[in-house]
């Protein structure tokens, strides 16, 4: 029989203590109470999932505007969990990871997976690196966002399975995971369809949908997500794709940022790619406008301006090279810490 939010699983455990559904509500209370600011995060969740109610109101991340609030089934979120589950092989007693704020879908998800599939969950400060992580303890699973990635390469070895998502894995981050004794993954998703609906093995070319999930393209050739136990509609994306089989397909980029140069379109984030193998500093590509050209290609960079050798272009077509190169001391970031492009080219005046 199918789990609902009503139930849990009889094994779970969180920071090594069981807790029925009245433990839960004190342990809930005194995260509020007396917890610094990711356990207050944590119980207010766990109270929503113990309300009655059978939908939980989530937040948008805000990439790509104002993050806004939108309603999703707590079963939707069970039947996640357990895609997930039967994807990625979890069972239950398997030692699991929360690093990730839970005000958003990622953090949350992790608990409801603790919950449903009887994992037994360690909580750390979701910070920007794993610096709270216990020595030599080994986890079975663990999600992450490329940031933590970079700057705890070093740990990533205590985790069995890794997933990654939030923004992608860049060339040079890929090569570095690549090198690890972990199973590494690359996840594509968003708070509307309840984290990851696919997944590719780190330095794959494609993602692999998970169970139950049907995937097409509209007229823009952008993605077209079916998930029933999601939702009755189809989850429309802004995200360009080829599919390549009924069950895969390969991310090209936003359709929102596509750049149309002298009639010729390009991805920034496939330019992103190549030159992420060459620079360590954040950086991002954009098309501004330009009275030849329509569009021409920049490259900004965080930080103070520093020479650009040009053989970090090398693997770039003659069209994907930038016309233009700006430095600024510091982009304006959304709350998930992902870069706001048209925050920071305001800064420019562009």
């Amino acid at each position: 029989m199918l789990p609902t939010f009503h139930n849990f699983h009889n094994s779970f455990k969180i920071n090594g203590d069981h807790f029925d559904r009245e433990g839960l509500f004190d342990l809930a209370y005194s995260y509020i109470k007396e917890g610094v600011e990711f356990e207050k995060e944590i119980g207010i969740f766990i109270l929503d999932w113990l309300d009655p109610s059978e939908t939980i109101e989530l937040s948008t991340s805000g990439t790509t505007g104002t993050p806004k609030l939108i309603s999703i089934s707590k079963q939707a979120m069970v039947e996640s969990a357990l895609a997930t589950a039967n994807f990625f092989n979890l069972h239950p007693g398997d030692k699991v990871l929360l690093c990730l704020p839970s005000r958003y879908i990622a953090g949350k998800m992790m608990l409801v997976r603790t919950f449903i599939i009887g994992l037994e969950l360690d909580i750390i400060p979701s910070t920007s690196t794993l610096d709270h992580l216990c020595p030599n303890k080994l986890y079975d699973f663990v999600a992450l966002v490329p940031l933590q990635a970079q700057q705890s390469i070093e740990k990533l070895s205590q985790f069995k399975k890794i997933i990654i998502g939030g923004a992608p894995v860049s060339g040079l981050l890929s090569k570095q995971l690549q090198c690890l004794p972990s199973e590494i993954y690359e996840t594509y998703g968003m708070t509307e369809t309840i984290t990851h609906i696919a997944a590719k093995l780190v330095g794959a070319v494609d993602f692999n949908v998970l169970p139950n999930v049907t995937i097409s393209n509209d007229d823009r050739n952008c993605l077209v997500i079916n998930v029933p136990s999601i939702s009755v509609n189809n989850i429309i994306t802004n995200d360009i794709v080829e599919i390549t089989s009924p069950n895969t397909f390969k991310w090209k980029g936003r359709y929102d940022h596509v750049i149309n140069s002298g009639g010729i379109k390009l991805f920034p984030e496939q330019i992103e790619t190549k030159l992420s193998l060459y620079l360590s500093q954040p950086f991002f590509i954009a098309g501004v406008t330009d009275d030849t050209l329509g569009q021409k290609v920049i490259l900004v960079i965080e930080g103070e301006p520093v020479a650009i050798k040009d053989e970090i272009f090398k693997d770039l077509e003659k069209y994907e090279q930038p016309k233009a190169i700006y430095f600024i001391p510091k982009f304006i970031r959304t709350e998930t810490d992902k870069i706001n492009i048209k925050k920071t080219l305001l800064l420019i005046g562009l």
